[in-house]
Order: C-alpha cells, then sequence, then structure tokens
C-alpha cells in the first residue's frame, strides 16, 4: 500500500476547475516529482493534500486513512509537512523563531532538540544565521530555512514546492544535494519543481502534470527521455 494516494480527485476555484481526476501515489522511501508548466495545477495539488482545499471528488488517503476532509493542522499532525512556493517565512522573527514555529504541534522537547540539530547538520548555513532575522537572509539561505522549518514537525512525508524558485545555480544545486540526504534519511518527497531537468535526475518516479490533469507518469530518467517531456519541459 502506498503511503500517499490521491485517486481522481477534482478541485475547484469557486467554479473553475483547477484538477481533473488526479491520480497519483507516493511509496515510503520514494521522491516523486510533480512537474509542468505554471498553471497546470501542481501547487493546487500540494494545497488539496495539505488540507488548505478539499476535493470535490475523490479521495486522499495517507498511510490507509482517508484525509480528503481533514483540516491542514491535522494533515501536519499526522506528519504531512510542505515548504511552500515562496518560502512564506516569518521575516520579523529570527532564524531559530521560525524553526521552532515549525514544531508547534509537537510536544516531545528532547525530540524536537534532535531535529533542531540534525537541520543544523544538514544546513550549517542555518546554524549560522539562526540569530538573525528571516527576512535578511538572502534567497538561498531563505530556502534552507524554510525546509529546514518543515523538517522540524518531523515529517512522515515532506512536500516540496518549488525549492529551486529564484535561485543561482551554484544553489540550487546544493539544495538538490540536501533533497537527496533528506530523502536517504528515509523521508519520501513529493517535489514540485518547474527545473524538469533537476527534478527529473533526482525523482524515483514522476508525473507530468497539464491543465489539471496527469499526462504521463513513470520513473523520472525514463520521462527525462521522452521526446514529449524534452519538447516541452527540458529545452531539447
Amino acid at each position: 500500500m502506498a503511503l500517499l494516494e490521491l485517486k481522481g480527485i477534482d478541485a475547484f476555484y469557486a467554479r473553475i476547475q483547477a484538477l481533473h481526476g488526479v491520480s497519483l501515489t507516493v511509496d515510503r522511501g520514494e521522491i516523486v516529482a510533480l512537474i509542468g508548466s505554471n498553471g497546470a495545477g501542481k501547487t493546487t495539488t500540494l494545497r488539496t493534500i495539505s488540507g488548505l482545499m478539499h476535493p470535490a471528488a475523490g479521495t486522499i488517503t495517507f498511510d490507509g486513512r482517508d484525509i480528503s476532509s481533514t483540516p491542514p493542522h491535522r494533515v501536519v499532525q499526522l506528519g504531512i509537512c510542505q515548504a511552500p512556493e515562496g518560502r512564506r517565512l516569518f521575516q520579523r522573527l529570527t532564524v531559530q523563531d521560525n524553526l521552532e514555529m515549525g514544531a508547534y504541534s509537537r510536544r516531545d522537547r528532547g525530540g524536537i532538540r534532535d531535529s533542531l540539530e540534525k537541520v543544523f547538520t544538514l544546513f550549517p548555513r542555518v546554524k549560522e544565521r539562526r540569530h538573525q532575522l528571516a527576512g535578511t537572509l538572502s534567497g538561498g539561505e531563505q530556502q534552507m530555512v524554510a525546509i529546514s522549518r518543515a523538517l522540524m514537525a518531523n515529517p512522515r512525508a515532506l512536500m516540496l514546492d518549488e525549492p529551486s524558485l529564484g535561485l543561482a545555480p551554484l544553489i540550487v544545486d546544493t539544495i538538490f544535494g540536501i533533497i537527496n540526504e533528506i530523502n536517504s534519511s528515509g523521508v519520501p518527497i513529493l517535489l514540485v519543481e518547474q527545473n524538469a531537468v533537476k527534478a527529473l535526475d533526482v525523482a524515483h518516479r514522476a508525473y507530468v502534470l497539464e491543465t489539471g490533469t496527469i499526462v504521463q507518469s513513470g520513473p523520472g530518467k525514463e520521462l527525462a527521455q521522452s521526446e514529449e517531456v524534452q519538447k516541452a519541459y527540458l529545452g531539447i
């Protein structure tokens, strides 16, 4: 059984349908990429999983439990955590405060301290900047904090929305190296990313979303060789 499964999800903004029968799975230990152009419905898919939107049709299950109508705070408590597009940090709080906000649903003080040390090991730059206001960090540093904040919730599944957006190529390489490292520690990842080259390179499996519909799926390396995907997303 898949850890996370979407079956036939329809989602709407008012009367505009954003998702049309979307079905996908994320298994334990996997990186699954969701690629597509702007407006394809990638972020809407994550918002629906997170409980920020509820599907008009279809089901979302996590570890065998139906979470289709579960509120966002409860989704986080169940173990699905997200680093959103644009980072969405608390700009006037310190990095340390932002990280502690990520652990708001936890009560295990010792576990929170352990998570903080793991984050600092993974992101030494975040440790260096922990007393700095989040709004004064560079874009790459803010992205590191956003991922760290999500990890502070001790996720059983991590969703990353456009982690490379607006970052310099060298920083993008660093971020994707860390994504691999997080996954190697046992955390499955659902990765939404416009940089299809990078996404397909790290993904065990991937889905292509066009105007709210899944049009292709398969192993990341295989999709990278698809002529349609190369023309549409890889600039080949």
